[in-house]
């Protein structure tokens, strides 16, 4: 945690919320993160279907 580089008001909210989660703040820190790695997986895979949809017919030539 202390290597985050967070300002001071920050780690005295994340203190406050692991404190009240009952939770230390490592774990807090830790499911923030990989709740955002989900959360970047999936718009990026939803990104990648848009993009071939969008690009059927060129993909598809491309494989031929």
């Amino acid at each position: 945690m202390n290597d985050l580089p967070l300002d001071s008001a920050a780690r005295h909210a994340l203190s406050d919320l692991a404190d009240a989660q009952g939770r230390t703040v490592d774990d807090v820190v830790a499911d923030a993160v990989r709740r955002y790695l989900q959360e970047e997986e999936r718009s990026v895979r939803e990104a990648a279907a848009r993009l071939a949809d969008a690009h059927a017919d060129l993909l598809r030539r491309l494989g031929e």
